[in-house]
């Protein structure tokens, strides 16, 4: 009559010992190198407790409709200038032109988000003044949704120069979020949902570009134009308007922000169970070496097992 293999499995073997015998001072020894070391191993190693986190997210901008322009017209300094706010207007006195101005802003990949503002702006002026240099603010409304809820309102910066006079700008960037502190993982951060300049103010020092970007440095979410790439182009007619074209992109952004507790634990438990795992196999090989042998005393026993053969 032939036998054949239909099913196996492992014999439990138990080792039993008194509370105060060696076997049982061996078998707390080995338990405490088994789970202890790997936990000051992971934590020695650096980056056991997660600090820091970042993720992706498109932002959704919109443009805000209120920009300000200075253009140097002279080596003497002399300016002309125009903005959407009307306190800034009137300062300017003789120095406002009036610019005629296109923006348009397109959803590039239908994703429900917009990815580009093309802004093109024709300033007008005389027929003696010259355009050698042009400063220009453009305000956003900034929004993130995907861990904490931002709204904010930003701006960008756009200067550019030349020892000749221009009759066309063009340039083209990417709308970069900087930041100098992680966001919190959850909750809603508004603190800088309010007006970058403060157009209800009727002092012309409100309205200097420097005081402006001082201010908004400040913060710690901010925005730039990232890597612009600018061409100035020269010979402008004594009739012709200053050309101003921009293509501004609204890129992916990478933000960082602080963990939550149930993030960092996940963190902190994945590197312990990957030190763990080798003490385990380690420790239990020298475990079963020890007690099989009998180098130290114990009382081995066994299942009862009963065989029924037909």
């Amino acid at each position: 009559m032939a036998f054949y293999d239909v099913y196996s499995h492992p014999a439990l073997v138990r080792y039993r010992s008194s509370v105060c015998a060696k076997a049982t001072l061996f078998a707390l020894i080995c338990t405490c190198l088994t789970y202890i070391p790997p936990l000051l191993v992971a934590y020695r190693s650096q980056g056991f407790w997660l600090k820091l986190s970042s993720y992706e997210e498109q932002p959704v901008v919109r443009f805000k409709y209120e920009l300000m322009l200075m253009a140097c017209t002279s080596a003497q300094g002399d300016y002309v200038g125009w903005s959407t706010y009307l306190h800034y207007n009137h300062l300017l006195g003789p120095r406002l032109r009036i610019p005629s101005v296109t923006v348009r802003e397109q959803d590039q990949n239908q994703d429900g988000k917009l990815d580009v503002l093309q802004f093109e702006m024709q300033l007008p002026l005389r027929p003696e003044e010259q355009i050698y240099s042009l400063q220009l603010l453009l305000t956003f409304s900034y929004q993130l949704f995907r861990m904490s809820t931002v709204a904010m309102q930003s701006l960008v910066y756009v200067h550019s120069s030349s020892a000749v006079p221009g009759a066309r700008l063009f340039l083209s960037g990417d709308l970069r979020l900087q930041q100098r502190a992680p966001l919190p993982h959850r909750g809603l951060h508004n603190v800088y949902n309010v007006s970058v300049i403060d157009s209800s103010s009727p002092f012309a020092s409100d309205y200097e570009f420097g005081k402006i970007l001082r201010k908004y440095q400040q913060r710690n979410l901010t925005t730039v134009l990232a890597s612009p790439l600018i061409v100035w182009t020269t010979g402008r007619g004594s009739s012709a308007p200053f050309e101003l074209s921009a293509e501004i992109y609204y890129s992916t952004e990478t933000v960082s922000y602080r963990p939550g507790f149930w993030e960092t634990i996940k963190f902190a438990w994945i590197q312990y169970v990957s030190v763990l795992l080798i003490f385990l196999w380690v420790f239990r090989r020298i475990q079963t070496f020890v007690f099989e042998k009998q180098l130290l005393t114990t009382v081995p026993t066994r299942p009862i097992q009963h065989y029924k053969m037909h």
